[in-house]
């Protein structure tokens, strides 16, 4: 009798996979190297400010905390305000292109939205000055009048316009665009059989938007949000220029007394500033570094919680 003889065969690596698969692990690692080495380039930087004796910073605070809260609450209250203001339009224009618009014109429109956030900020921060500012302060100004009473329309109002709502307003349009783009692509993504089952049970098209295309697109439009709203809080150079900024926390939006963002009190200062104040500068976008994580890892976090919603049925 004669036995067959049993070989292992072991699958043929090529060499193109190996190029690849060592490729994208060194790549994925860069990221993570990257993302160290800034942090603790801004923690070594940040330690002689935050240690620092108050009295070397400048304006002389009374603690490094107390000089980098005002920038904080600046920085969170302008973004805030940009996102409510462009959360809201850019749900109703995704959905004006993925299921109201002629095909034609969502194509247009999709275009248009996509070269909008290719615009420079300093272009949106000069629209902000030369045009919003001036054109916005009489509206200001009777709205001070009228509902001063509210504290978010109390005055003495700005004569220039360049208010924390300027500010804000600019911001809400350089984040408008994004947040529309993906959207509009989850809103697509919507599973037809949904959206047909809707309509079959008599739904109309907008108890059928609300009843399967926003439900699916849930984690969509937070990432969405997230995404805009890390932009807002990063931005510079166009609340640099639109805003005349104080150290102060105010919650008014109409007055020439506005609380300045971190970005734009780094680009500021930053010239300027020598010694222990840039180390204070450097502390303040530590500061900046970890309310962007934060706010990633709540996005991260909330999709993550949907992933029931996956249109693979």
């Amino acid at each position: 009798m004669t036995s067959a003889a049993h070989t292992d065969t072991k699958p043929v690596v090529r060499a193109g996979d190996r190029i690849f698969s060592t490729s994208t692990v060194v790549a994925g690692a860069i990221i993570l190297v990257v993302l160290a080495a800034v942090a603790i380039f801004l923690i070594a930087q940040s330690l002689p400010a935050i240690l620092a004796d108050p009295s070397e910073l400048k304006d002389e605070p009374s603690s490094f905390w107390a000089y980098v809260w005002p920038l904080v609450f600046g920085t969170l209250w302008s973004s805030a305000i940009a996102l409510l203001l462009a959360l809201p339009i850019s749900i109703g224009i995704a959905l004006f292109i993925s299921h109201y618009a002629p095909r034609k014109l969502a194509t247009v429109l999709g275009y248009v939205i996509d070269l909008l956030a290719a615009v420079p900020s300093v272009v949106f921060g000069l629209w902000g000055v030369k045009v919003l500012a001036p054109a916005i302060q009489p509206l200001y100004s009777f709205l001070v009048d009228n509902v001063g009473w509210f504290p978010l329309f109390a005055g003495p109002v700005s004569g220039t316009g360049r208010t924390i709502l300027t500010a804000s307003i600019v911001l809400a349009v350089m984040i408008l665009p994004i947040i529309t783009a993906m959207c509009r692509e989850v809103f697509l993504q919507t599973p037809r059989l949904h959206e047909e089952a809707a309509l079959a049970l008599g739904a109309t098209r907008w108890e059928m938007i609300s009843m399967a295309v926003l439900p699916f697109g849930r984690s969509g439009i937070m990432s969405a949000a997230m995404l805009g709203l890390g932009r807002a809080l990063g931005e510079t150079m166009a609340v640099a220029m639109v805003l005349s900024p104080s150290t102060v926390v105010s919650f008014a939006l109409l007055t020439s007394v506005n609380p300045n963002t971190i970005a734009a009190n780094i680009a500021l200062n930053f010239p300027e500033a020598f010694g222990i104040n840039i180390n204070a500068l450097i502390a303040t976008g530590l500061v900046l570094f970890i309310i962007t994580f934060i706010v990633n890892f709540i996005a991260r976090w909330t999709v993550n919680r949907r992933k029931e919603f996956s249109g693979a049925n």
